[in-house]
C-alpha cells in the first residue's frame, strides 16, 4: 500500500519520538491541524500501521515501521546485531584522523558502554563523519543508524550529545535483547 506524504510523516514522527503520542501532540509536532491528523491516524490504524496502546494515544506498529522502510526485526536478526565481532570489524574510537584513542567496541552493547566514558570531542568527530551510522549499518541495524543520523539535526554538542547518543543506543540494546528472549 502506498502512503500519502502526510501518513508517512505521521508514521515517521511516531517512530522518531519512540513513545505513544496523543493526536494533538502529533499535530503540534508536524504542524498540521488536529482534524486532519486524527483522520490520518484512523486510516493508519485500519491499515495496521498504528495502534492505541492506551486510550487516546497512538504508537507505530511493526507493520508501520516496515511501511516506512525498516525491515522486520526477527529474533535471528536481533541476535546478529548484538553478536560480538572480531577486532578487525570492531568500532575503533579516534579523537581525530590519525589519532586513535586506543579503545574499541566489539559489539553494540560494548559500543553503548564506551559512549558513557569516551571523550565528547571524539563523539562529535565520529558523528560529523557518519562513522557511527556506517558501523551500525554494517551490524545490520538500519533503524538505529537512522536514529543516530537524526541526532545530527538536533544541534547538540559535548556531554549533551554524548548522553543523547548513549540513551538511543541503550534503548535499542534493550529492545534487541527483549526480542532475542522472545519465542518465535
Amino acid at each position: 500500500m502506498i502512503l500519502t506524504p502526510v501518513k508517512r510523516l505521521i508514521l515517521e514522527t511516531l517512530w522518531n519520538i519512540g513513545k505513544p503520542l496523543k493526536p494533538t501532540e502529533v499535530a503540534k509536532e508536524i504542524g498540521i491541524g488536529f482534524p486532519s491528523v486524527m483522520m490520518h491516524l484512523i486510516g493508519l490504524s485500519k491499515m495496521g500501521y498504528v495502534e492505541t496502546p492506551e486510550k487516546g494515544y497512538y504508537a507505530i506498529t511493526v507493520h508501520g515501521k516496515e511501511a516506512i522502510g525498516f525491515p522486520k526485526l526477527t529474533k535471528d536478526k536481533a541476535e546478529t546485531i548484538l553478536r560480538p565481532l572480531p577486532p578487525n570489524k570492531a568500532f575503533h574510537f579516534y579523537a581525530e584522523i590519525g589519532r586513535s584513542l586506543g579503545t574499541y567496541a566489539d559489539s553494540l552493547q560494548a559500543f553503548c558502554e564506551k559512549l558513557k566514558t569516551i571523550d565528547p570531542k571524539a563523539v562529535e568527530f565520529h558523528l560529523s563523519r557518519g562513522d557511527f551510522e556506517i558501523w551500525i549499518i554494517g551490524l545490520g541495524d538500519l533503524e538505529l543508524a537512522r536514529k543516530i543520523t537524526l541526532v545530527k539535526g538536533l544541534g547538540l554538542h559535548g556531554e549533551e550529545l554524548k548522553q543523547k547518543l548513549y540513551e538511543i543506543v541503550r534503548e535499542r540494546c534493550e529492545e534487541l535483547a527483549k526480542i532475542t528472549k522472545s519465542e518465535d
